[in-house]
C-alpha cells in the first residue's frame, strides 16, 4: 500500500492534467477506432478524413472526468487502506474497489461528452460536436428534459460495464508494478517514466480484454434509435458473427497502451512535482 496518501487537491490537479493530456494527444487514434467499430463501416463514417471531428466535446470532458476519477480513486484507497488487511489480496481488492468507484464517478461526465464526440467522429450531424449537441438538445421539443437526459446518457450502462472491468484489470496491475519497483529500488515512489511504462503495459492488457465491450458501447451510442445492449449483442452475433466484436482491436490496444503511458506518466509527474508520492 502507498506509504503516503495522495491529498485530494493533488489528485484533482494531477487527474485534470493527465486526462486533458492523453485525450488531446491521442484523439486521432480514438477517431479511427470509433469508425472501425461503426455499423456504417469505416469509410462511410469518414475514413481517414477529419480525424479531429468531435475534439471540442473531448476537451470539455477530459479534465473534469479524469479529476473525478482520481479524487474518488485516491479517497477510496485511503478509506479502505485502514479497513482491509495489508496483504497482497487486500491491496488488490482495495485497488479494484477504488478503481470501480472512480470510473462510476468519471462516467457522470464522460458519457455525455462521449456520446457527442463519437457522433461527430462518425460523421453524424456534419461531423461537428456543436451540431451533435444541438441535435440532442432538440429532443426537448418533443420529449422535454427527460428525452435530452436519455440521449446524453445513452450507453451509460454499457460504458460503466466496459470501464469497470477495464480499470479492475489496469489499476491493480499498475499499482502492483509500482509496488514491485519500489521494493527493488528502496524508494517510496516511482518516477514518472516508470509509471508511464507500467501504465502502458497494464493498459494494453486491459484494452485487449475489454474490446468486445467497447464495440457494444460504440454501436449503442451510434444507433439512430434507442436500443438495448442485449439487442445490439444479439444482432451482432446473429448477423455478423464473432469477428466484429474485436473490430478496432489494434488501434484500441495501441491507443490505450500509449494513452496509459501518457495518462499515468503525467499523473505521476504532477504528483511527484507537488511533492506527494502516490
Amino acid at each position: 500500500m502507498d506509504n503516503q496518501p495522495t491529498p485530494f487537491r493533488t489528485a484533482l490537479v494531477a487527474g485534470a492534467v493527465a486526462g486533458t493530456t492523453v485525450d488531446l494527444s491521442l484523439f486521432p487514434l480514438d477517431t479511427l477506432k470509433t469508425r472501425l467499430q461503426s455499423s456504417s463501416g469505416f469509410f462511410a463514417s469518414g475514413g481517414f478524413a477529419g480525424i479531429y471531428r468531435g475534439i471540442g466535446s473531448a476537451v470539455v470532458g477530459s479534465a473534469p472526468g479524469a479529476a473525478f476519477f482520481f479524487c474518488t480513486y485516491e479517497s477510496t484507497k485511503q478509506y479502505l487502506a485502514s479497513r482491509l488487511p495489508r496483504t497482497a489480496g487486500g491491496e488488490a481488492l482495495t485497488h479494484m474497489a477504488a478503481a470501480s468507484l472512480g470510473e462510476v464517478a468519471a462516467c457522470a461526465v464522460r458519457v455525455p461528452t462521449e456520446v457527442v464526440k463519437q457522433r461527430a467522429q462518425a460523421g453524424q450531424h456534419g461531423g461537428s460536436s456543436a451540431r451533435a449537441l444541438r441535435a440532442i438538445l432538440a429532443a426537448s421539443a418533443t420529449g422535454g428534459l427527460p428525452a435530452v437526459w436519455r440521449e446524453l446518457y445513452r450507453g451509460w450502462g454499457i460504458t460503466v460495464f466496459r470501464e469497470v472491468p477495464f480499470t479492475v484489470i489496469q489499476f491493480p496491475l499498475w499499482e502492483g508494478m509500482k509496488r514491485w519497483r519500489c521494493g527493488v529500488t528502496g524508494r517510496k515512489q516511482v518516477s514518472a517514466a516508470e509509471s508511464a511504462l507500467f501504465g502502458s503495459a497494464a493498459g494494453a492488457v486491459a484494452a485487449a480484454s475489454t474490446t468486445p465491450l467497447d464495440v457494444l458501447k460504440t454501436r449503442v451510442m451510434l444507433s439512430p434509435e434507442r436500443v438495448s445492449v442485449a439487442t445490439v449483442f444479439g444482432r451482432l452475433a446473429r448477423e455478423e458473427g464473432v469477428r466484429p466484436f474485436f473490430a478496432g482491436l489494434a488501434p484500441r490496444v495501441t491507443w490505450i497502451s500509449i494513452g496509459g503511458a501518457i495518462f499515468l506518466g503525467s499523473y505521476q509527474w504532477v504528483v511527484n512535482t507537488l511533492g506527494m508520492p502516490s
